[in-house]
């Protein structure tokens, strides 16, 4: 297909919801009628060829009465997905009463097989139909996409032509659509539709594909060589509409054929909004870059793609992946874990993945970003590969929490076990509905032997192109050579202006209670048995670097005993913490005193001029 063709089709496809659903639904709903339907028209016109076969097939299994039809009837239609009722699209637009239409697409639903149903379900499709029909768009709505200048399936629409010399032949009148350009229409409508209409929620970003691809690079390209002949698990548990996982699919495809090894990959995903879930079910679907959503795991079937919380519903219990590349919710309070756990405190948790043995992961109840981090923790393989993290977070993840709290400890054992490659500072205005700051956390249970002991700081907030015309509040994006220069900076392993390497502790540090003799009204020590009672305010600390020299007795006496003698120590908790601002600061220059001279002058011309006009 080239690239006029496939214009016409986006064009067409997009221009429906224009045709068709104005005035009648908001717009932000246009992607929950389009993307579905267009998805079973894409599996309607696949299964078309084998319409008949399957009804027939049906009719056996129903008469020997084999319960379990579904190996059956996909041998039958060569997909994972079948439907068993009497309707294809072609045959629901010829009802024109309104009612026995709505009956019809119903049945029609119903016959699908459960991965279809799921999306349908998901997407509350059965309501859209009421709405649909209420509305009087139903029919048209059908009529779009059964149109015959349009074709979604895999093969092309021929026709018959005479030659000049009487002769005829059969041409190809519009190209069929295999499932990577099939996809690629699929995420690209979804990405217009986002960026037009803004409805993502707080705090839950829609990742634009120039960041995805550079999560993706960052993952792979480092290991290329130590890829082999040999299947790769790719993991997201904040999976969204699943271009995290295609996308780092292709690269570790892509990277694997330049390097001349062999390798499938399976992915694995998890995603807690329905109508996001079944966005990425049906692009995964038509796309064909998963072939089935179910496995068997000991005697328990799972799902490739869990629907719930990750968080509390762990659809993959258990599971170990060679990647991990994920964006989970910035800012996104998780109380509704609690009541998914039945529990009423957050101290009640008792998930293995949010304890290192001793320590508690588990941060504030309003931000849920540093579970998901240690839920990727935990998916670590003990392989000689080891397993590959990239997440993204926002700036709170760096620093929030004291010494002893969840997110603290957290980056204490991530950096104290050595897991830390390096973190990447991005651009400002990368998403489309947020200007936050975020940064790319890389993590290995693989270090080279150069990084060991060591963590790079990247600071690519300036590494961006600016787009000709903002998409929301996405004013630049990350090109390709942008990215190479980030992955550059990464490889090269050197200190830059853009790059700094810190040995682990330089994170850590002690924060100690500071004691001090208790006081009575009249400011008097309170003696107890002739000893000062010794008392802790609770907000008086002092945090000292994990490096200074001589420790926290010899800060004691340099920092602390020469100018309050009075002053104890308590005894000391480790935390950690990292800050871009502090390692990457650069002061505004001041201007010279010549320059500024040189401007009150001027302005001093300047004004006795206008003097001199006034007085004329």
């Amino acid at each position: 297909m080239d690239n006029k063709q496939y214009n016409a089709l986006f064009s067409f496809i997009w221009n429906i919801a224009n045709d068709v659903l104005v005035h009648a639904f908001e717009k932000g709903d246009y992607k929950k009628i389009i993307l579905p339907f267009m998805v079973l028209r894409r599996i309607d016109v696949l299964l078309e060829p084998t319409k008949a076969a399957v009804l027939e097939k049906k009719d056996f299994c129903d008469s020997h009465h084999l319960a379990d039809y579904t190996p059956f009837l996909t041998q039958v239609t060569g997909y994972p997905f079948y439907n068993t009722s009497a309707f294809t699209m072609k045959t629901l637009k010829n009802e024109i009463d309104p009612q026995r239409l709505k009956m019809n697409i119903i049945e029609y639903f119903n016959g699908f097989s459960q991965d279809v149903q799921d999306i349908i379900d998901k997407f509350k499709l059965r309501q859209q139909v009421d709405n649909l029909t209420e509305a009087g768009r139903l029919g048209s709505l059908l009529e779009k996409f059964t149109d015959e200048n349009i074709n979604l399936s895999v093969k092309p629409v021929m026709q018959e032509v005479t030659k000049e010399d009487g002769t005829k032949e059969m041409v190809e009148r519009l190209p069929g659509l295999d499932n990577h350009t099939m996809g690629t229409i699929f995420e690209e409508l979804l990405r217009k539709f986002n960026e037009e209409n803004n409805v993502t929620e707080a705090g839950e970003h829609f990742t634009p594909r120039d960041y995805v691809r550079l999560l993706g690079q960052l993952a792979v390209e480092p290991i290329k060589d130590k890829i082999t002949d040999n299947t790769y698990t790719i993991y997201d548990g904040a999976c969204g509409t699943g271009g995290i996982l295609t996308i780092a699919q292709e690269e570790i495809e892509r990277i694997a054929n330049e390097e001349g090894k062999r390798v499938r990959t399976s992915i694995f995903g998890q995603e807690l909004q329905p109508d996001t879930y079944a966005t990425c079910k049906a692009d995964l679907m038509i796309s064909g870059n998963i072939n089935k959503f179910s496995y068997r795991l000991g005697t328990v079937d799972h799902q490739y793609i869990a629907f719930g919380s990750t968080i509390s519903q762990d659809g993959h219990a258990g599971e170990k992946f060679d990647f991990c590349i994920s964006n989970p919710p910035f800012g996104t309070p998780w109380k509704e874990d609690l009541k998914n756990w039945g529990i009423g405190d957050k101290k009640e948790i008792t998930d293995p993945r949010f304890f290192d043995g001793a320590n508690s992961f588990i941060p504030d109840i309003g931000d849920c970003q540093m579970l998901f981090l240690a839920n990727n923790i935990s998916r670590m393989k003990d392989t000689p590969l080891g397993t590959r993290i990239v997440e993204v977070h926002n700036g709170s993840s760096l620093f929030t929490g004291n010494a002893g709290g969840g997110e603290s400890n957290l980056r204490k054992y991530i950096i104290e076990n050595d897991l830390l490659e390096a973190i990447v500072a991005m651009p400002e205005n990368d998403f489309y509905n947020t200007g936050i700051s975020t940064y790319i956390w890389i993590i290995t249970n693989r270090k080279e032997e150069r990084r060991k002991g060591y963590v790079q700081l990247i600071d690519a907030s300036k590494l961006c192109s600016p787009l000709r015309k903002n998409l929301g509040s996405k004013n630049c994006e990350t090109t390709e050579d942008d990215r190479n220069r980030i992955l550059q900076l990464l490889m090269d392993f050197k200190e830059t202006p853009e790059s700094k390497i810190f040995k682990n502790e330089d994170f850590g540090y002690w924060q100690v209670p500071v004691l001090r003799p208790k006081r009575d009204k009249d400011g008097s020590i309170v003696l107890k048995k002739g000893k000062p009672v010794i008392a802790k305010n609770r907000t008086e600390v002092e945090q000292i670097p994990l490096l200074y020299p001589g420790g926290i007795e010899a800060f004691y006496e340099k920092e602390v005993k020469p100018y309050d003698s009075e002053a104890q120590f308590d005894e000391p908790i480790i935390g950690y913490e990292l800050s871009f601002t502090k390692y990457f600061y650069k002061p505004v220059e001041l201007r010279s005193l010549d320059a500024i001279m040189d401007d009150i002058r001027s302005i001093e011309a300047d004004t006795d001029g206008l003097l001199d006009e006034i007085m004329k």
